[in-house]
């Protein structure tokens, strides 16, 4: 993994993920996904677009959006006061990412 993260729980008890400020922004799509059947179906198309059958996808989530393209995917929330309304990471970083967020999945709802 080429970046660095961390998991942490909010003042309200919310499992959350900390990335980079260069990718702040996938945390708001990335924690949007709380079943690991959802994660598992964005994987599905993530991996469709890596291996060329598909030559993009979009996922709309609440606040973010992801934008994926075979080298690089790009999120944007369209809810954000301030800049930086966009951020764009490596598409296998992104995929990477999601698989690491899927193994927390399961403590979500834990209290």
């Amino acid at each position: 993994m080429k970046y660095q993260y961390t998991f942490y729980r909010d003042h309200l008890n919310v499992l959350r993920i900390k990335l980079p400020d260069d990718i702040k922004l996938f945390a708001d799509f990335i924690e949007d996904i709380t079943t690991e059947q959802e994660l598992d179906e964005y994987v599905e198309d993530i991996e469709k677009v890596l291996d060329g059958s598909c030559e993009d996808f979009e996922i709309q989530l609440n606040a973010a959006n992801v934008f994926i393209k075979k080298d690089v995917t790009t999120v944007e929330n369209t809810f954000r006061v301030e800049e930086p309304y966009e951020n764009t990471i490596e598409t296998k970083q992104f995929l990477e990412i999601l698989l690491i967020w899927r193994e927390k999945i399961p403590e979500i709802f834990e209290d």
